[in-house]
């Protein structure tokens, strides 16, 4: 294995309902990321403010438990071609080495003003839950054992939000609220890890300015989120199993029925620990989840058993997604650096200047006046924009791999 990027020009053995649903995913990770004006968007396009949780909301949490499934299928046929333990293990943590570099270098293009950078990211997460998951499943891939290491990490979570005193602020519930948007433990560790980088290598920052989303403390239950994106992968695997197999159909049952369970159990456990994209709450791993498998069952039962994608009008409906899919890290790169560039690009607009986003914002989409349905428009035409190269990637059967 290399350290660097390497492109295969002909597709690996991949299971389709996982592209195409990461291909969904990624696409309206794009969408709502890229809308034309913040100030007009629809509620659902948009994140819950706190608590609560909406469409976009599910996004990120989706991707990273794809994630986890496409860890199993990939350590199967890296064991089954004889791959040993160590070089997998090294092949892992070289790839999450390489996600975290190119997500400092999306923070600092295009300035490149180190002194601000931020070090927790999109990119970062997914490098570390790939990171921990990836060396977990190749430790063991026994479901029994993965669902435990889920529920040490959402219990141990949970204890850890509700429990521990906040230096400097006192104990949730007593002295000050659960998951107060500053004053928890989430919160505190960030300021102070984001204050000890800033004192050591001077650099260093916070989203939000006094909380990030994607903090250090609230990676573990998104680890979590990842695990059960690969036991559901061990359950597709059953499938083609020599013994105990299951029909596909019975597979996709399965899928859906152990989504509704999980829907339900992180619906419940929001009444004692509020669903919070922001924190990762457990009760938000668990109702995303639920969220995922139902889609994932959806797409496997289109896919995979009734080969919808093989009728004429499913090739339509499934190519962009499947395109999207297959190089999903690429699409998002590249949108985050056309938001960069078309925000670092000054144009001029009558006696002021502005940037090539506005500029194309009001003269294209919003000449008029900027509305929820102008700003959605825009978004698709960035999404559009943005998949351009992976048609590209597509139509010369090349996959980037990391």
């Amino acid at each position: 294995m290399q350290g660097t990027p390497s492109i295969t020009t002909t597709a690996p053995t991949r299971v389709l309902s996982i592209d195409v649903l990461r291909g969904i995913t990624i696409a309206f990770m794009i969408l709502v990321n890229d809308p034309g004006d913040w100030g007009h968007t629809y509620a659902q396009l948009d994140h819950a403010k706190w608590n609560g949780c909406t469409l976009t909301d599910l996004v990120f949490p989706t991707f990273l438990f794809l994630v986890g499934a496409s860890i199993i299928l990939s350590l199967r046929s890296r064991l089954a071609r004889g791959d040993s333990h160590r070089v997998i293990a090294l092949h892992i943590l070289r790839r999450s080495a390489i996600l975290f570099a190119i997500d400092l270098f999306l923070a600092a293009f295009p300035h490149f003003h180190l002194t601000h950078l931020r070090i927790y990211g999109v990119i970062t997460r997914i490098a570390l839950c790939y990171l921990c998951a990836g060396l977990i499943c190749l430790t063991t891939q026994r479901a029994r054992t993965l669902l435990a290491i889920c529920a040490a990490l959402l219990v141990g979570y949970w204890a850890l939000m509700r429990l521990v005193p906040v230096p400097g602020f006192g104990i949730p519930t007593h002295d000050i609220p659960l998951l107060d948007p500053d004053r928890n433990l989430t919160a505190w560790l960030d300021r102070t890890v984001m204050a000890f980088l800033q004192r050591t290598i001077h650099t260093g920052r916070l989203y939000e300015h006094t909380r990030d989303p994607e903090g250090l403390l609230s990676t573990l239950p998104a680890i979590a989120t990842t695990l059960l994106g690969s036991v559901a992968a061990l359950w597709l695997r059953r499938t083609s199993a020599k013994a105990h197999a299951i029909t596909q159909s019975r597979c996709a049952v399965g899928l859906f029925l152990w989504g509704l369970l999980s829907l339900a159990a992180g619906a419940v456990w929001n009444h004692g620990f509020p669903i919070n994209k922001n924190l990762w709450t457990s009760s938000y791993v668990l109702f995303v989840a639920g969220c995922a498998l139902i889609g994932l069952a959806a797409c496997y039962w289109l896919i995979d058993i009734r080969r919808f994608h093989e009728t004429r009008p499913g090739r339509w409906l499934t190519w962009p997604w499947l395109v999207f899919g297959s190089n999903a890290i690429v699409a998002y790169i590249v949108s985050e650096l056309l938001v960069e560039i078309m925000i670092w690009i000054k144009v001029p607009d009558g006696e002021k200047t502005v940037t090539a986003w506005l500029w194309v914002y009001h003269h294209l989409f919003a000449h008029n006046q900027s509305t929820n349905v102008t700003s959605v428009a825009f978004a698709l035409a960035f999404v559009v924009v943005c998949f351009l190269p992976n048609w590209l990637l597509w139509r010369k059967r090349i996959f980037v791999k990391i």
